[in-house]
């Protein structure tokens, strides 16, 4: 559903859209035709001309809406107050109600800067010129989760092999560790999905691990951080499942800004995010984002690789190894 809203977004925007890009851009990669990538760092560049650089009085930020969309609001609310003391600006929160919705609003130019959950931000990137350039995190690292693949313990299935002929359930066309990253990262096992087992879209992920624990689905993909969740809170017996595979970590969500904006007010968004700040108890991190009135550190991403037929990111420190 989320793949047709936005090839609906796509055909519906286009047609408004800056064609006159597609005359003079040498590359493009796999992003829309509105965007160029001559540098072939996967996202979309600043506009060559200065007259299509964007230096709004008032900047909008979101987040995605992964809960009820009003709990960010407040929960950013100390973030807009640092971010219009670093950039000089009013800061605004836009609530958005789907994934969908937060790419048409950066696409269309009413989003500035924002959160993308780790699904959507390739389509983000692609479709609507979103420059990611940190994930949350903490002093040791960046904030994660894994996909992992759950069955029931007496199902028989031992290994992503084992799927054969199965009926695995996948959350939603646009959840990473639900759909995209199973199609990216199953093939290289041996195991192509819709060809190798039957597809059932669950919807979220609590409803794949339920179906699982049911016996509606043979196996699940899932976000590992949602079945501890639920372990945790009773709504399941983490004993009745096995966990046949575990991808490396994914980052939890991005954080970008719109291509278009001016480089100075860029060079304002990025240090912001960089920027260290102090705790009370005087510790010092790389950077942050004030959430809630926390301090947490945020990892930038120095050589952002986004690519929507992969869909994993390239997320790295000056001294770490790039983890994908």
């Amino acid at each position: 559903m989320f793949k047709k809203i936005l090839s609906m977004l796509t055909l519906s925007l286009f047609a408004a859209g800056v064609v006159s890009a597609a005359d003079t851009c040498t590359n493009r990669g796999t992003l829309d035709e509105m965007y160029c990538d001559e540098n072939k760092d996967l996202v979309a560049d600043t506009p060559k001309d200065p007259k299509d650089w964007k230096d709004p009085s008032t900047l909008v930020f979101t987040y995605t809406p992964v809960e009820d969309p009003a709990v960010y609001k407040d929960a950013f609310a100390d973030f807009q107050k640092y971010l219009e003391k670093a950039t000089g600006k009013k800061v605004i929160y836009y609530t958005v109600q789907s994934n969908a919705a937060e790419v048409e609003a950066m696409r269309s130019g009413r989003l500035h800067i924002a959160g993308f959950s780790t699904g959507p931000t390739g389509f983000a990137v692609n479709l609507a010129g979103y420059v990611p350039i940190a994930v949350k995190g903490y002093p040791d690292g960046f904030q994660g989760y894994n996909l992992i693949v759950v069955t029931k313990k007496d199902s028989g299935i031992k290994s992503l092999d084992d799927l054969k002929g199965k009926k695995v359930a996948h959350t939603s066309a646009s959840s990473n560790s639900g759909n995209l990253a199973p199609r990216a990262i199953f093939p290289q096992h041996g195991i192509v999905p819709d060809k190798d087992y039957t597809v059932v879209y669950s919807g979220k992920h609590d409803q794949s691990i339920l179906g699982v624990a049911h016996g509606d689905y043979d196996a699940a993909p899932v976000a590992s951080d949602v079945f501890k969740r639920m372990a945790a809170a009773g709504r399941i017996n983490a004993d009745d499942f096995n966990i046949v595979f575990t991808s490396p970590k994914f980052p939890t969500s991005s954080f970008g800004y719109a291509h278009n904006l001016h480089p100075e007010l860029v060079k304002k968004i990025v240090k912001a995010f960089r920027q260290k700040r102090r705790r009370k108890n005087k510790s010092c991190y790389p950077a942050a984002l004030l959430f809630s009135g926390i301090i947490l550190p945020v990892y930038r991403i120095s050589t952002p690789n986004f690519h929507l037929t992969t869909v994993f990111f390239s997320v790295s420190r000056d001294d770490e190894t790039a983890v994908r």
